[in-house]
């Protein structure tokens, strides 16, 4: 994959960024295609500015992603206290800083009261689809967004009938 130009100093992504598995009480979750890479996964973003605290950047990105607004009051969001550190794909590289290699992502849990549509920007994600917990870690292209979705039933226990 070849860019244009590269990223100048105040556009660089910072290295920190948010997962956010948005699922239902019933553990349905929901992931959304890329549009660049056409991979299903949650909802991901980098912090917009270093200050900027875990909460904030989930809100913001969930907001972004899929116009569901995680402060409402039917909406419960979960820090998991989980943060993977992994290499940023050398395909995405350009966006950081030089030597930037490494992106620690902090994991958070959105509970909203059922399937719901989202409203996607089309620039990143091209469709949005509910599954259950299983099946949708079953189809993520990111290893720690499937593991994080197999956490969920640890995190947040069914409601017995």
């Amino acid at each position: 994959m070849t860019h244009p130009l590269p990223a100048s100093p105040a556009t660089f992504k910072i290295p920190e960024s948010v997962l956010v598995v948005i699922h239902t009480p019933e553990h349905d979750v929901l992931l959304i295609r890329r549009a660049d890479w056409g991979t299903w996964q949650s909802v991901t973003g980098s912090k917009d500015h270093p200050a900027e605290d875990w909460q904030e950047t989930a809100i913001r990105e969930v907001q972004e992603e899929t116009g569901i607004d995680a402060r409402h009051p039917s909406c419960r969001l979960q820090d998991w206290q989980l943060e993977n550190v992994y290499d940023i794909y050398p395909a995405w590289r350009w966006r950081y800083a030089p030597g930037v290699s490494r992106n620690t992502e902090r994991v958070f849990g959105l509970c909203v009261p059922q399937r719901m549509p989202v409203v996607l920007s089309p620039r990143e994600h091209t469709e949005a689809q509910w599954l259950p917990w299983q099946a949708a870690a079953d189809q993520c292209f990111s290893p720690s967004n499937a593991e994080a979705i197999l956490m969920l039933p640890r995190f947040v226990p069914t409601h017995s009938a």
